[in-house]
């Protein structure tokens, strides 16, 4: 099994502005190689991608260090790189690193940008062609009014595979569906985007959620991409806001039950491994999705 999408931090080392508040207190603190190898070892977790999460090339260094180190276990990094600049230098310095050969993808949290119209700048498609060039996938951190951008810049870029990160964050704890599920829809009429099914429980209540409220989100994410183009991913460790690692990939596995064991071989492995250019793992160990 391939775990698509979590994270790594250390908030007495870097300053997370998305951290701050309150309500996130309960994972402000380090999550280290160490956490990741206990979590996924008992989830029967073979193989991860680690996203970056802050603007910092320093940070997508240290993971590719980190991935270096980890003995297989993270397969590959999605890390950042300024879309603005010299994306090529910056991609041969990370590749020069330690590790550098497991950067897999680039990722910038557009979620925050102000102009929903950020990804559809020139000079941010100028960067995010030479992403393709590097032969790299990128990871679309979108909200739904995000998505027409998002679209257009899917549209110009054939030659570059996008992935979906959380599914653009559908409104579960409301219920609603549209317009979400319309933009949805439209970005897996491309066939250069893939989505991840990932970032689900925190979208919803935190502290009682339950798991037939995800299905009508679930359903549509996998009609919509197919499992082909759909990936599993924890989200680990902001899903320790709604649910351990353990409940994230027992969710994931109900909403997948519809499937066919090739078909989820493709959601927890495949779709990951041909997106990302991962190496081979073993087969899907279906019984842990029971």
């Amino acid at each position: 099994m391939i775990d698509a999408h979590h994270h790594l931090w250390d908030p007495s080392r870097r300053s997370y502005p998305w951290m701050a508040g309150d309500a996130l207190a309960p994972v402000r603190r380090p999550y280290g190689l160490e956490d990741l190898r206990r979590e996924t070892s008992a989830a029967g977790v073979s193989g991860t991608v680690l996203v970056q999460t802050v603007s910092d090339l320093d940070e997508t260094a240290e993971f590719l260090g980190t991935a270096g180190r980890s003995d297989g276990l993270i397969a590959g990094v999605v890390g950042w790189a300024d879309l603005t600049a010299d994306v090529t230098g910056q991609v041969e310095r990370l590749r020069a690193a330690a590790g550098g050969e497991l950067l897999v993808g680039l990722r910038h949290q557009v979620q925050d940008e102000p102009d929903p119209e950020w990804i559809a700048r020139a000079d941010v498609r100028a960067g995010l062609r030479a992403a393709a060039a590097a032969g790299l996938a990128y990871d679309l951190l979108v909200l739904v009014p995000q998505i027409p951008a998002a679209l257009s810049a899917a549209r110009e870029l054939p030659d570059l595979r996008f992935v979906l990160d959380h599914a653009a964050k559908p409104p579960i704890a409301s219920g609603e569906l549209e317009p979400w599920a319309g933009g949805l829809a439209e970005l897996a009429t491309l066939p250069n985007v893939a989505c991840k099914l990932s970032g689900l429980v925190t979208e919803a209540s935190w502290t009682d959620w339950e798991t037939p409220q995800f299905a009508p989100y679930a359903e549509r994410i996998l009609d919509s991409f197919g499992p082909d183009r759909v990936m599993f991913g924890s989200d680990w460790p902001v899903c320790e806001l709604a649910a351990s690692y353990a409940q994230v990939v027992e969710l994931a596995g109900e909403l997948t039950s519809g499937l066919s064991e090739a078909e989820r071989a493709r959601v927890f492995g495949g779709t990951a491994q041909e997106w990302y250019g991962l190496p081979d793992t073993d087969d899907l160990d279906a019984s842990l999705l029971r």
